[in-house]
């Protein structure tokens, strides 16, 4: 890495984190509607992944999006419009919080259904080894709560039999909803899980981005030699509740407080500092430039106008699959015919 690629990584954290501080302001307001999941305390996950993931590889992922969505390369304009519901979101103003999505950057969405999205990752990765996209990885991110789901064990197991190229992020952030992992799961530890279906696993620190990275890339490069499929637990921690309106009755507060002082923002300054690649005035400027981005995008996301009436039934039936693209013509194609 470059002296500019800490200083990248290192900004795209903090902006994660005052997007989601933003976020929750804005909720308070009235100005954010439906459900709000913070992803504050998870930020060395999507950051980490996707600091050595490749252009071609496709991301798919649950309801706390909103940090993914930016280390995808999504515009910050255009997230925070879509938290807002405008049509200058990512989404067109139709997605919220919950449904943020960019095809053209490879991100395709946040879901809603717990769990819902595995066998969808699963069929992506079948369809970039049928299209012959041999380099292609689809990275799977859900939470711990979803390896209790039948989508997991449906997705996981075909992903196996197949050989497909995918790895499967369980972030593991102690609770699903407001049920401790323990008190849900007969494994605790959910990468055994994978061991069923003979997958490889691991478990890794998720408050440690250069932890993160380095284990991502070399996950990432077996899984595109062919090595097949890969389930990565990270352990990590949300400093909110489950969602904006979580009264957090179920962790104490000193539990709270240790997971405050492992703070993945808080160790990649320390490591970037003790290593020599900035200095603490640095790092200060990046957090004003971070906050400025941030408000920057808050502004613009208060004025960018709402979507019309006339858009209500836009973008609700897809055009039909051009004969190019459906399985017996691709077969006959190969075959010459």
């Amino acid at each position: 890495m470059e002296k500019k690629d800490y200083f990248d990584l290192y900004r795209e954290m903090v902006v994660i984190r005052r997007i989601e501080e933003h976020s929750a302001e804005l909720y308070q307001k009235g100005k954010i509607g439906g459900f709000l999941h913070l992803y504050i305390g998870q930020e060395a996950v999507c950051s980490g992944i996707c600091s050595v993931k490749e252009p071609q590889d496709r991301i798919i992922t649950s309801y706390r999006d909103h940090g993914w969505a930016i280390s995808a390369g999504i515009e910050l304009n255009a997230v925070m419009a879509e938290l807002l519901g405008k049509v200058d979101g990512c989404s067109q103003g139709k997605g919220g919080s919950m449904h943020m999505a960019d095809v053209e950057k490879n991100f395709w969405g946040g879901h809603a259904i717990v769990g819902a999205h595995i066998p969808i990752a699963a069929g992506m990765a079948l369809g970039d080894v049928y299209l012959g996209k041999d380099d292609a990885v689809t990275i799977c991110v859900f939470g711990d709560g979803a390896s209790n789901i039948g989508f997991f064990h449906e997705g996981l197991n075909l992903s196996k039999v197949w050989n497909l190229p995918v790895l499967w992020v369980c972030e593991n952030n102690q609770y699903g909803m407001g049920t401790a992992v323990d008190r849900a799961s007969a494994v605790s530890e959910i990468r055994l899980k994978a061991e069923s279906y003979g997958m490889r696993n691991e478990r890794i620190d998720g408050m440690d981005v250069m932890t993160v990275r380095k284990e991502a890339a070399k996950i990432l490069e077996s899984i595109r030699k062919g090595d097949g499929p890969y389930l990565l637990e990270i352990m990590t921690y949300r400093y909110r509740g489950h969602s904006m309106g979580d009264p957090e009755r179920y962790r104490e507060k000193d539990e709270v407080r240790k997971w405050e002082e492992e703070d993945p923002i808080g160790i990649f300054r320390k490591y970037l500092i003790e290593k020599g690649f900035a200095t603490e005035e640095a790092l200060n400027d990046q957090d004003q430039e971070a906050e400025k981005i941030v408000q920057e995008a808050v502004d613009f996301a208060e004025a960018s106008p709402e979507p019309g009436d006339d858009t209500l039934f836009e973008h609700i039936y897809a055009e039909p699959t051009p004969i190019e693209y459906r399985g017996y013509a691709l077969e006959k194609k190969s075959e010459g015919k």
